[in-house]
């Protein structure tokens, strides 16, 4: 348990020592930005793109239809139980155009 807190301690520590401390000159509002490097190194040159991975057609349907099937199964299954506890009875009396 000590070996956690200690190591706990030490993390916040590291934590706290990253962080560039605000100077009294910010006022309030300021915020400090830290610097981006998504695109360059911290020696200023450009990093290659990022591998692209394609999202096709298949791989969007294999996501979408089997969670389309999943809340329909569900939705079905709610329905039934409220019909099943006369919370919800659909009357067939609404078609009398």
């Amino acid at each position: 348990m000590a070996s956690a807190l200690g190591r706990l301690a030490r993390l916040s520590a590291l934590r706290n020592a990253r962080a560039s401390p605000r100077t009294p000159s910010d006022g309030p509002g300021r915020t400090v930005a830290p610097c981006r490097t998504a695109v360059s190194t911290s020696s200023g040159a450009i990093l290659p793109k990022p591998k692209k991975t394609p999202f096709g057609l298949i791989r969007i349907a294999l996501v979408v239809v089997p969670f389309l099937y999943v809340g329909t199964q569900i939705s079905k299954n709610f329905a039934a139980l409220l019909e099943e506890h006369d919370i919800f009875v659909p009357e067939d009396d609404d078609d009398d155009d």
